[in-house]
């Protein structure tokens, strides 16, 4: 079954959402921040996530990487506790606790013992409504960033991700890096920070998201008196309407670039445009992509490494975002290999696109989707996001039996004519030891 989630639930009230695979159950705290719960009674540890609907697609350019640099200030410290006690106070339990930011969302997360929870919630509370954020915080922080930066520009395959997002999207909030640029780090200051996160840090973009061995009464309890000083806080509390109005059309652009490096491999994206995370599709899309390339039995595998040797690492993958999407297909091959490569990925993807997958390929690419579904959920870490992401962005949420019947419907008609989405001249990016694209045989 699955369920949607009310955005105009009254504070104060609690929903039970799902009761196979796990009772899930929603509560509605003031001010709009939503508590959502899985109980898992086998295991002995509960995970914690603090969802903020805040992220890269939020900033206008001069702040960009506002959101990333702003996760990692929230462990400097709060008037209650110090940069040291927030790292003590989970270690001290064998706990762990870290952080992320993507384009449409920033996660606090935590992980300890179920009788742990407690302190966990405080200490994540702790940190997301009351840092501090001084400037000599920011001014170390600011250094440390820009070292992230420079790791990642040190790693091809980070690098030509973001290269194929830049083409696609250009300079837009989707096309740019989450983490910003070394200019933009370099300008953002304290009061710009300390701003956004008066401004995007209210309890209308927050969700609280909580699995495994736990009473959702009790964390409602404990979520309610570690935010009670935020809870009345107001700010801009529909980063969604900012996504739709802060930047160009989210048009998909078939460009070519490259970036030359001295490696001893190339790598390789080909991307097409995909699907927002709401369309119908995207369940035949994600046997499409098994098919395609999700395993060792898939058409990429098979054909560029195992019968050809082409490559060691070859996949296909897919993105979704709020309004937009993206298909790709992902190789790490020798440099003198790679125009071999980029031929039999364009041969492959306009064989997929004119015929889609056998019968038995489609069979195949279900029973793989099905299990990686399943086993994606054995722990109370991914049932935590599940259920945050569907509150968050998706807007409803679906029981297990209910997901797995959506892939088994999945038609090969349906297959065939989603498929049709793999035509076309796909966006290239190219990081390696090349002088230009032209210098590539294709």
């Amino acid at each position: 079954m699955t369920v949607p989630l009310d955005p105009a639930q009254p504070p104060g009230t609690t929903r039970t959402l799902l009761t196979d695979g796990g009772l899930v159950r929603r509560t509605v705290l003031e001010g709009g921040l939503r508590v959502v719960t899985e109980a898992m009674p086998g295991v002995r540890t509960a995970t914690i996530g603090i969802w903020v609907g805040v992220g890269s697609r939020d900033e206008t350019p001069t702040l960009s990487g506002a959101s990333h640099f702003l996760e990692h200030l929230l462990f400097k410290g709060t008037p209650k506790r110090s940069a040291l006690e927030i790292s003590a106070a989970l270690d001290a339990v064998g706990g762990e606790m870290n952080a992320f930011t993507g384009k449409e969302y920033t996660c606090y997360h935590a992980r300890v013992l179920d009788d742990d929870l407690p302190l966990a919630v405080d200490v994540l509370a702790d940190m997301v409504t009351d840092s501090v954020i001084t400037a000599d915080d920011v001014e170390a922080e600011r250094d440390v960033i820009l070292e992230e930066i420079a790791m990642n520009e040190d790693d091809p395959d980070d690098v030509v991700h973001s290269l194929a997002t830049s083409l696609a999207w250009g300079d837009t909030p989707l096309g740019r890096p989450v983490a910003g640029d070394p200019l933009t780090i370099r300008g953002l200051s304290r009061a710009q920070i300390l701003r956004y996160y008066r401004r995007r840090y209210v309890p209308s973009s927050i969700v609280v998201s909580v699995a495994g061995n736990v009473d959702h009464d009790r964390v409602v309890a404990q979520v309610a008196t570690a935010f009670e000083s935020a809870l009345t806080a107001a700010g801009d509390a529909s980063p969604a309407a900012a996504r739709k109005a802060g930047g160009r059309s989210m048009r998909f652009r078939r460009a070519r670039g490259l970036v030359t490096r001295p490696t001893e491999q190339a790598n390789v994206v080909a991307a097409l445009p995909g699907i927002a995370r709401s369309d119908e599709r995207r369940h035949t899309l994600g046997v499409l992509n098994a098919v395609l390339g999700g395993g060792m039995s898939s058409r990429l595998f098979q054909e560029i490494r195992e019968k050809r040797g082409l490559a060691y690492s070859v996949y296909s993958f897919g993105a979704n975002y709020a309004d937009a999407g993206m298909l790709g297909v992902y190789a790490g091959c020798a440099p003198g290999k790679l125009g071999d490569v980029l031929k039999v990925v364009g041969d492959e993807l306009g064989a997929f696109a004119d015929h889609g997958p056998t019968e038995d390929e489609l069979e195949r690419g279900k029973g793989q989707l099905k299990g990686s579904v399943v086993l994606g959920l054995e722990d109370p870490a991914s049932r935590m996001s599940r259920i945050a992401k569907a509150d968050l962005l998706n807007g409803e949420i679906a029981g297990l039996d209910e997901m797995l019947a959506r892939i088994d419907a999945v038609t090969l008609d349906d297959a065939r004519e989603v498929a049709q989405m793999f035509a076309g001249k796909p966006a290239l990016a190219v990081v390696g030891p090349f002088e230009s694209l032209d210098s590539i045989d294709a």
